[in-house]
């Protein structure tokens, strides 16, 4: 059977998501008020994430986009972190950066970008996800910012994909048998 003949679970819903994403907004707001923020997005699973996260941080925002691979089309991350285009900005250091994504698991590819932008000296660097699946670490990391805590299960929606497909469904569901 395909999993797209499986039957959906929803695990965050629509409204939880936007609630959970204004605070999220509210804290933002908080900590980065006089600086100067830039968000670096982590295409392509975070835009829907960062665009409705921008607009609760109540401050002037730079965004820029980095796209990564880590995945394919396969369920689980291949280990690999592939920059496949990387963000305009060389030199960072006028910057506080907040990295956004849509979950971090391993957390190879976050390390991974970190480790790449920090060389750009930003004044401060820190990662907001939407989902975190600390079960699946391959390397030490705790994000700064979190909006969920997941357990170890397949996701798709809000952004996350499978073989390209369901980004824009508006909420988080699983697969399940």
């Amino acid at each position: 059977m395909g999993i797209e003949n499986k039957r959906r679970e929803i695990l965050l819903s629509k409204e939880k998501i936007d609630e959970r994403i204004e605070a999220l907004g509210k804290t933002l707001t908080e900590d980065y008020k006089d600086k100067n923020l830039l968000v670096i997005s982590l295409l392509k699973g975070s835009f829907i994430f960062t665009a409705d996260l921008v607009r609760k941080i109540d401050l002037p925002v730079r965004i820029e986009f980095m796209t990564t691979s880590s995945y394919g089309h396969s369920e689980e991350s291949t280990g690999q972190l592939k920059i496949v285009q990387d963000i305009t900005a060389d030199d960072l250091s006028e910057f506080d950066v907040l990295i956004v994504d849509d979950i971090t698991d391993s957390a190879l590819t976050m390390t991974g970008v970190m480790a790449i932008l920090s060389k750009r000296n930003p004044k401060s660097l820190k990662a907001c996800v939407l989902l975190d699946k600390p079960s699946r670490r391959k390397v030490s990391y705790v994000p700064d910012y979190v909006g969920f805590e997941i357990p170890d299960m397949f996701i798709v929606g809000y952004g996350l994909n499978y073989g390209d497909y369901y980004r824009n469904i508006d909420h988080v569901f699983a697969f399940v048998d």
